[in-house]
């Protein structure tokens, strides 16, 4: 009994501190959530805390926090242009999956896998909320300081906010944010110092690879919706980094 009691108890500490902190979430008056996105928040945040305990749970709430305060970045410009995020950046279900749902996946797997696939899904669960963290600020601060924002696939000049634009104010922001993220992996004892390295690069890959999709794909396949986008941004960031871990070590190997 006593070892059943211990083996829920940090699920229970889970519920408890989400049900508090959103809580407090639901009755501020500045909205970083809607209603809805409230509810799954609390649902991703037991998930995360449940598996991955307190380091886990900062990423989420390092990445949530810094990416809601970049989507604010010259917020009354954007929505003059028409280019602001829906509801002044609040996110709902949608954005909380959208940007979570490759990280949950791979927080759950640690619970069932060993060595060394536990390490490869800490460094997946790392590069996706780089990757994400990387795209939102890359594209936020290019549509608020990008002073010339070119289309990825034909380098052509468009307006700040085209799907598929880039610029190299919004790409070095979007750089220095997956580094954050792949430093604070490292701090929490998820990654090493390798990880950090190629967790930036993959979120750069998949960060200028979401813009290819954004400038093709998205506008011709009817069910590939931003929140879809970000799904398939952030996978291709967790998968990129395992796999140039992987490459990394066996390059390692031979040469030893």
């Amino acid at each position: 009994m006593l070892a059943t009691f211990n083996s829920l108890n940090p699920w229970l500490i889970a519920v408890l501190l989400n049900t508090v902190l959103l809580a407090i979430a639901w009755v501020i008056p500045k909205q970083l959530l809607t209603r809805a996105g409230v509810l799954h928040a609390w649902a991703l945040g037991i998930v995360i805390l449940g598996t991955l305990g307190w380091q886990g749970y900062l990423i989420v709430m390092v990445y949530f926090l810094v990416g809601s305060a970049v989507t604010r970045i010259g917020m009354a410009q954007k929505e003059a242009a028409g280019i602001a995020e829906k509801r002044s950046g609040a996110r709902g279900p949608e954005n909380v999956w959208g940007s979570a749902l490759t990280g949950t996946l791979c927080a759950v797997g640690v619970l069932f896998l060993d060595e060394p696939y536990r390490s490869f899904l800490l460094l997946g669960f790392v590069a996706s909320f780089a990757t994400k963290l990387s795209d939102t600020t890359a594209s936020e601060v290019g549509k608020a300081y990008g002073k010339r924002t070119f289309l990825i696939t034909t380098l052509q000049p468009v307006s700040p906010g085209t799907e598929g634009a880039v610029s190299l104010e919004g790409t070095l922001a979007g750089a220095v944010a997956s580094a954050a993220i792949a430093v604070l992996g490292w701090g929490v004892g998820f990654i090493d110092l390798t990880g950090v390295y190629f967790c930036v690069l993959a979120a750069f890959v998949a960060t200028n690879l979401e813009s290819v999709i954004g400038a093709t794909w998205q506008s011709q396949v009817e069910w590939m919706t931003n929140e879809v986008v970000n799904i398939i941004n952030t996978l291709i960031g967790a998968i990129a980094a395992i796999l140039f871990v992987v490459i990394w070590h066996s390059i390692m190997g031979l040469a030893g």
